[in-house]
């Protein structure tokens, strides 16, 4: 294959995009969050919660009592792509997000998300 022809597959490339949790396998809590690349913000998650930097407060807390092996990364739904490459999906990525939260309602005891006020 050629340089170009590498570069446009590249290009064309479907990122797999949507809305994910993370489910602590202990306590049944779960964060729940949107995202353009699925496949790469569980590392982000993971990176900060093992440093200790992660912004969620409580996520942090129960990370560092329960260890990463009660965490569970869980992909709730994704977008389906049927844009130009390239194409803008954030408020359709906003709107499912929207949705799950107020499904799961993922605050207070039973979740890591603050409440948004509206």
């Amino acid at each position: 294959m050629t340089k170009k022809e590498l570069t446009e597959e590249y290009k064309n490339m479907k990122i797999r995009m949507g809305v994910f949790q993370i489910r602590n396998t202990t306590n049944g809590k779960i964060y729940v969050e949107g995202s353009p690349n699925l496949d790469k913000i569980w590392n982000r998650h993971k990176a900060e919660l093992n440093f200790g930097t992660h912004l969620n407060e409580n996520l942090q807390k129960d990370w560092k009592e329960f260890g990463e092996e009660s965490f569970k990364f869980e992909i709730l739904g994704e977008i389906d792509q049927d844009g130009p490459p390239g194409a803008d999906y954030r408020r359709q990525i906003k709107q499912m997000e929207e949705i799950f939260l107020e499904e799961l309602e993922p605050f207070d005891r039973k979740g890591y998300n603050r409440k948004r006020n509206r």
